[in-house]
């Protein structure tokens, strides 16, 4: 790269586009513009994913919610990573579900999906020892500390990444074989 263009990033469109620079055939970005770009770029699917979560901290719980009018723990989880690029199922134990790969307690990190209660509940780590989750009904998202009673309700964890997500949970939906019918 040449001397004082560090920093410079030029994108010019197809050769059929228009020429003038008014029309916007050139667009030049620089400092600022140029560094969220990359930013996005490099960035892991679960630091996007967690930002997207923790942006939501304050939205009401709202249960089947998965929108910015309320979330419930699994809508919230769903939106999160699709927002880094990752399609999730819809509920928790098909969350759990999607992937081979558990995480122990003792090896969570920031972006894992924390599975509580039976399946019942779902929250993303946040920073050792806490989560960002939408609780229950009449709660808000929030982060909150994971405390000894999250522990033992603790049935498991995944790390959601681009390569490990079963896209679909594959179900036989083969129709039952027909019953012969007996006739007088």
């Amino acid at each position: 790269m040449a001397a004082g263009t560090a920093g410079l990033f030029a994108l010019v469109t197809p050769a059929h586009a228009a020429a003038d620079p008014q029309d916007g055939a050139d667009i030049t970005l620089t400092g600022p513009k140029l560094k969220r770009i990359q930013d996005k770029q490099n960035k892991p699917a679960w630091k996007i994913a967690l930002k997207f979560a923790m942006d939501k901290r304050g939205i009401p719980y709202v249960w089947g919610g998965a929108s910015d009018s309320g979330y419930d723990c699994s809508g919230l989880m769903l939106r999160a990573y699709e927002a880094a690029g990752i399609e999730l199922p819809r509920v928790t134990n098909d969350q759990y579900a999607a992937f081979d790969r558990k995480i122990s307690w003792k090896n969570l990190k920031p972006g894992d999906l924390v599975f509580f209660s039976n399946l019942g509940h779902v929250g993303m780590i946040s920073k050792p020892g806490f989560m960002v989750h939408a609780p229950h009904s009449g709660d808000v998202v929030k982060e909150e500390r994971l405390s000894n009673w999250r522990r033992d309700a603790f049935v498991g964890a995944v790390r959601p990444d681009p390569k490990g997500v079963r896209l679909s949970i594959k179900q036989s939906l083969t129709p039952a074989p027909s019953m012969p019918v007996a006739t007088l």
